[in-house]
């Protein structure tokens, strides 16, 4: 017979630690991941409501540029890694014009935390996020 007076609080302490902190950095980590993810959708869908609603093509780019920092702002996104991009439907028209779908398109890298920058650890431990949105600009877009 062995006497084991005393060890289950210390296993349930060992075991407790071992078990819960990855499980508390994986909720910190997707916390951070889904906080990026909502940014960058949040960030084309504003993006590309302001284009369909602007007055012409300079307005456009000067409230896009507006929105995009404003929502970066408010989600923490990185500006020196979101990327914005935006194209148009159908193919070969002015982007953005009369008439056309515009689809933007934001993405950005989501460092994991309490990864340290030593060595690229910080570029080998991000995940990539991307939102994307589409919106109809008005056939009297830009006429007035």
């Amino acid at each position: 017979m062995t006497d084991d007076d005393g060890s289950a609080a210390l296993e349930f302490i060992t075991v407790g630690v071992i078990l819960l902190v990855p499980l508390v950095y994986l909720i910190i980590a997707l916390g951070t991941i889904q906080e990026q993810t909502l940014g960058v959708d949040a960030a084309a869908r504003h993006v590309a409501r302001a284009l369909a609603t602007a007055p012409d093509a300079k307005v456009a780019a000067a409230q896009g540029d507006r929105v995009l920092a404003d929502i970066a702002e408010q989600y923490g996104l990185d500006a020196d890694v979101t990327e914005v991009s935006m194209s148009c439907a159908p193919v070969g028209v002015e982007c953005p014009s009369a008439g056309a779908v515009v689809t933007i398109t934001v993405t950005t890298r989501v460092t994991l935390p309490l990864i340290p920058a030593l060595f690229g650890g910080d570029d080998a431990a991000s995940v990539g996020v991307e939102g994307t949105a589409v919106q109809k600009i008005s056939r009297l877009w830009g006429t007035g």
